[in-house]
């Protein structure tokens, strides 16, 4: 039987074959990859989907090994092992977990998000285009005063005949001073109250996460009595008890303490019969007996006493033993 006719026609087409896959397959013996670049034929992609993956898969697979065992060798007693060349391409490798998610943004940092709040300070000189020179962002001559010393302004559509937008622009100015001013003392009202209530109740406060909703809202309520009483007493801390101060638009009023006053005409009189028995108990309570005093501490007073008056001690007196001193120990003059 002649089979060199079907050999050579194998052959042939293996070659072919082998031609093809080196123009579309590339490999990186380095980090053992190997990659088809041959578009996906969709007709035959569409027909049946395993068997083209597998014949795909199977011809990379195949070039890669092939490739493998082209490089020098080395003998070992667990086998012969390649050594791999040193990588030159640039092959950007599938990543095996998803790429990580941008973290959250806190209360705060969204806050200064919308409100266009960053770290960096401002700089208080800022250029000005029409004066070509550097002029202060706030105070006299600040460039926050262009509304209102412009010599030209734009009228809108829906303005008022009498609108003055001098006016309008001093008065939102002032709103800002005024509101960045409240905030000042809310801070430094919070910054005092922070200070002194974190010493007396972080070693005995449990931690906020442990804490019930309920409990969560008692804390919030404590919190804000405790501002509002330093706000209070932050008020009072001038020259005038802060009677002449300036007050601040949307201020909280100082509410005082009440008291409480008896009735002139109580409707029941019980009440007042046994307050005033009360107070006359207290008033005819009887003084404590002498089982109260201590007669050895009184002794050594009056001795001591005898003493530096120049008594005598002990059944003496001036004419002790040998008339010896005022508080001699003797039996006196026969």
């Amino acid at each position: 039987m002649d089979v060199s006719a079907d050999l050579a026609a194998h052959a042939a087409r293996f070659s072919a074959q082998q031609a093809t896959d080196d123009s579309v397959i590339t490999v990186d013996p380095a980090i053992l990859t190997a990659f088809d670049e041959e578009p996906t034929d969709d007709p035959e992609y569409a027909t049946d989907l395993e068997a083209y993956l597998l014949d795909r898969s199977t011809r990379t697979t195949q070039h890669l090994l092939q490739t493998l065992f082209t490089l020098p060798l080395t003998r070992t007693p667990t086998g012969p092992f390649a050594q791999l060349p040193v990588s030159h391409s640039h092959a950007i490798l599938p990543r095996e977990k998803h790429l990580p998610k941008p973290k959250p943004l806190t209360k705060w940092e969204r806050f200064a998000k919308e409100k266009g709040i960053s770290h960096k300070k401002k700089d208080k000189m800022v250029w000005d285009e029409d004066l070509s020179d550097w002029v202060p962002r706030w105070g006299k001559g600040g460039k926050n005063k262009d509304v209102e010393e412009a010599w030209i302004r734009e009228v809108k559509q829906g303005d008022e005949a009498d609108h003055d937008p001098i006016a309008t622009a001093r008065k939102e100015r002032k709103e800002r001073i005024e509101k960045n001013t409240r905030q000042a003392a809310r801070n430094a009202a919070d910054a005092l109250a922070a200070t002194a209530s974190t010493t007396a109740t972080s070693s005995t406060r449990p931690g906020v996460s442990t804490l019930s909703q309920a409990q969560k809202k008692t804390l919030r309520e404590a919190r804000k009595e405790e501002l509002d009483r330093s706000m209070a007493l932050s008020r009072t801390a001038t020259a005038s008890m802060g009677k002449f101060d300036k007050k601040i638009e949307g201020e909280p009023k100082i509410k005082g303490v009440k008291r409480k006053f008896a009735p002139t005409s109580a409707p029941e009189f019980s009440s007042e019969k046994d307050s005033a028995m009360h107070i006359a108990n207290i008033i005819g309570k009887p003084k404590t007996g002498d089982a109260d005093v201590n007669v050895r501490k009184a002794l050594r007073f009056q001795e001591r006493v005898d003493r530096l008056s120049g008594g005598g001690g002990r059944g003496g007196g001036a004419g002790g033993r040998g008339g010896r001193g005022a508080g001699g120990r003797g039996r006196g003059k026969r």
